[in-house]
């Protein structure tokens, strides 16, 4: 049957439809233009380190500004071709890509599953879910959770306001504008208490959204927090 319906429905690349051979997969062109990262990440945010690193070092902007999360994951970084795939799940109605992204950033974040994490998603407002259709950050977390046998909730956190678009937003305006617009679901506190929470977003610029995410997990009682992205803004603005 497999064999059948790959002749009926030849695999494409997920990028670019060009014919490959395994399903869900890219060609060796878009490949070698994903940005992948594979240099020493930041301990906290998970940008690729510049120089000599090692394991555990910190960018100078998690160094300048302290997370509230302690350690964070990417997958690729947010440029090129890991925008345009980024931007297809995101806008484009590509929830196909999710399952393959999420294996990338599962693989990513493989070390902070050791700790037995319950994983969750940076929740979407009901207004843009009901315009969108869905939680790309939902979808990733979904399958970063099965990938790596984790337990996975997808209310944990509630977007309780809706916001406006944080582009081209400053960091203290984007930490203003999602203040307050998130809260941890009331019927989720136990399941937060006294465990390390993994949250999982499809991009990370300043990381406001995030901190505001992992303080709601700590305030609720959370061990410890950690977060994966698929992709990774290279600069700060």
């Amino acid at each position: 049957m497999q064999r059948l319906a790959d002749i009926l429905f030849p695999p494409h690349c997920l990028s670019c439809e060009e014919m490959i051979e395994a399903a869900r997969g890219l060609c060796p062109t878009c490949w070698a233009q994903t940005p992948f990262i594979v240099d020493p990440p930041c301990e906290a945010c998970g940008r690729p380190l510049v120089g000599d690193a090692e394991a555990g070092d910190l960018c100078n902007d998690c160094y300048a500004t302290p997370r509230p999360w302690s350690r964070g994951r990417a997958a690729l970084l947010y440029e090129g071709n890991g925008r345009s795939i980024v931007l297809k799940l995101k806008h484009g109605d590509r929830t196909d890509l999710a399952r393959v992204a999420g294996d990338w950033l599962a693989q990513a974040s493989r070390d902070l599953a050791q700790s037995n994490p319950i994983v969750a998603p940076v929740p979407l407002h009901w207004l843009r879910m009901l315009k969108r259709k869905y939680n790309q950050s939902a979808l990733l977390a979904d399958r970063v959770a099965s990938v790596l046998g984790l337990e996975y909730c997808a209310d944990l956190l509630i977007r309780s306001s809706a916001t406006r678009s944080l582009d081209g937003l400053s960091r203290e305006h984007r930490r203003e504008t999602v203040s307050g617009a998130i809260r941890v679901n009331p019927k989720r506190t136990l399941a937060v208490e006294g465990r390390h929470v993994l949250l999982i977003d499809d991009v990370m610029t300043t990381g406001a959204t995030l901190e505001e995410c992992a303080t709601l997990c700590k305030s609720a009682g959370a061990a410890d927090v950690s977060i994966a992205i698929l992709a990774r803004v290279a600069g700060e603005t």
